[in-house]
């Protein structure tokens, strides 16, 4: 990724319990628009991490000077990150209908979530 561009693990010891890279949304005229990927261990869920993760690239965004953080994918069943989404000040901008095929709830919608910084 170029720059500015990071990637954090969180961890315990020898244990991975989560990641995140944070980079911009698009280069180019968008590239003052943030965005990132975060991933918790099954196991880790509820602790804290993905808050933890989720505060370091909103923190890292506005060093970096980026005015927005834009997440693109957000899978709507995956009602624990859009509720941590949302008590961070996130807004969900709108919903590609069935855009993510779920392996057990079959074609669900991914939302577009934005945070103003």
């Amino acid at each position: 990724m170029p720059a500015p561009a990071r990637v954090v693990v969180a961890a315990e010891g020898d244990r991975v319990l989560g990641t995140a890279n944070m980079y911009a949304n698009r280069p180019g005229p968008g590239n003052h628009v943030a965005s990132g990927s975060l991933m918790v261990a099954r196991d880790a869920r509820g602790s804290g991490v993905g808050r933890a993760l989720v505060v370091d690239l909103i923190e890292w965004a506005r060093r970096a000077g980026f005015m927005a953080v834009q997440f693109n994918a957000v899978v709507e069943t995956n009602v624990p990150a859009i509720r941590l989404y949302e008590s961070l000040g996130f807004v969900t901008l709108g919903v590609a209908p069935g855009a993510f095929r779920h392996p057990v709830e079959g074609r669900v919608g991914l939302r577009i979530m934005w945070l103003e910084l």
